[in-house]
């Protein structure tokens, strides 16, 4: 722990070095947001990429994230272990992942660094693998029971009920188990439907189609930009399509390195997601991003990104470049959009039709971004206009620690929007004042 620290802070001291120079150099720091954003051109990094985490200090008594105007904020629910995901039961219970990403083997000093950097900010550690369930009885916004609804999951992270059974995403696949409604636990084993390789990106989001005939799986990379090679990738990078009578599963996108959250956008139907890009070009380039997904649809990764541009890094495929759809509507660089969940017109005052996406925030370019949750509005099923902020103040102004860090977004049994803070151990609840 004592030689990782002093990696940690010989990383972190060349990464700042390395940070200044660039700006010196003349970086652009435009800011990649919308349907046509400016990115910059790419400027590699290195040897000596940025790293610049802040570290987990969690919310002391009284405070809160800063809601915006309009708009209130309160505790759902405190004191969970790195809360990740949220799922609501149509007996209005919620239900709360928690799991943490887990240290595996580092082979390079930058490596012992970067899983130093994480266990400060509280981005790895010992996972608590459980999902506890949640219940607001009187109703005044607060959850007053808690019960532990499943354990001895691994890195549990997506969930779905359909009809009378309950699926959740690990890391290594999709489980399938029985349920009863209104149940407060489930101790029944159970079964898997499909399975994916651990390791690298760990989440496993779910959604079912509105029939209930299929589930979706958010499957991300093992690397940055397969450098391991793309055998190690195979199956990896894409949106899973499950069919449930069947057990059959294929690959319905690819090319998305690592798509997290999932929704469908109720007036056309389409599937959407959030997709976190790739590292070592600069701070905005390539953007993270929100996209309809086609079936079928290659979206560029690790050959390329927004509008085709070649990754240079990569050995090539050209035939497969050119087939590389352009993302709807970039989200900034490396604000590591987590969630995802669809907000129809008037759910918070003011607001219209759109998306609502958690921005779980930057670890490795040299001004952070994120670390806020933040709606797009949509008309005619397409992103249409600037992000509005509905929670920030999740960073210190300095940049030196977080308060908290939003990953999932749902909206509540009561209609608000509930927020999960893996930093600050809270589920946060959204309304008009």
């Amino acid at each position: 722990m004592i030689l990782s620290g002093i990696f940690a802070r010989i990383v972190a001291l060349i990464g700042a070095v390395a940070v200044q120079w660039r700006r010196l150099q003349g970086v652009p720091q435009q800011t990649a947001w919308g349907s046509a954003p400016v990115v910059p051109a790419a400027k590699p990094q290195g040897a000596i990429p940025t790293l610049k985490m802040p570290t987990a200090r969690g919310w002391r008594d009284g405070e809160l994230p800063v809601a915006a105007p309009g708009l209130k904020v309160n505790a759902f629910a405190t004191g969970l272990k790195h809360p990740r995901w949220i799922h609501v039961l149509p007996d209005g219970g919620v239900l709360v992942a928690e799991a943490t990403e887990v240290a595996g083997p580092v082979g390079s000093l930058f490596g012992y660094a970067m899983q130093a950097t994480m266990r400060r900010a509280a981005a790895l550690g010992d996972s608590a693998n459980r999902i506890t369930l949640l219940r607001d009885i009187d109703g005044d916004g607060v959850a007053e029971r808690r019960e532990t609804f499943m354990e001895g999951l691994n890195q549990p992270f997506g969930m779905a009920l359909v009809g009378d059974t309950f699926y959740v995403g690990n890391t290594d696949g999709v489980m399938a188990f029985p349920y009863t409604a209104g149940a407060e636990r489930i101790s029944a084993p159970g079964r898997k439907l499909v399975g994916f390789k651990r390791r690298g990106h760990w989440t496993r989001s779910l959604l079912a189609s509105p029939d209930g005939r299929k589930l979706y799986v958010g499957v991300g990379s093992l690397s940055n930009i397969a450098e391991y090679g793309m055998a190690a990738e195979e199956g990896r990078a894409a949106i899973y399509e499950l069919e449930l009578a069947s057990g059959n599963s294929r690959i319905f996108a690819a090319g998305l390195r690592n798509p997290v959250g999932l929704a469908w956008e109720p007036r056309s139907g389409e599937l959407w997601t959030v997709v976190n890009e790739r590292d070592g070009l600069g701070d905005e380039t390539p953007p993270d991003y929100l996209t309809s997904v086609r079936d079928g649809g290659f979206y560029g990764w690790p050959y390329c990104y927004w509008g085709r541009t070649v990754d240079d890094r990569v050995p090539q495929d050209p035939a497969l470049v050119a087939t590389a759809i352009t993302p709807d509507y970039a989200l900034g660089g490396h604000t590591a959009s987590l969630g995802l969940c669809w907000l129809p017109a008037g759910t918070l005052p003011g607001f219209p039709d759109g998306m609502v996406i958690g921005q779980h925030g930057s670890w490795n370019r040299s001004t952070l971004s994120g670390y806020r949750v933040v709606f797009v509005p949509f008309e005619n099923g397409r992103p249409a206009g600037p992000p509005r902020d509905i929670l920030s103040g999740f960073l210190a102004p300095d940049e030196r620690f977080s308060y908290g860090r939003p990953v999932g977004v749902t909206l509540g049994p009561d209609g608000a929007l509930l927020v999960a803070d893996d930093v600050g151990d809270v589920i946060w609840r959204v309304t008009g004042k």
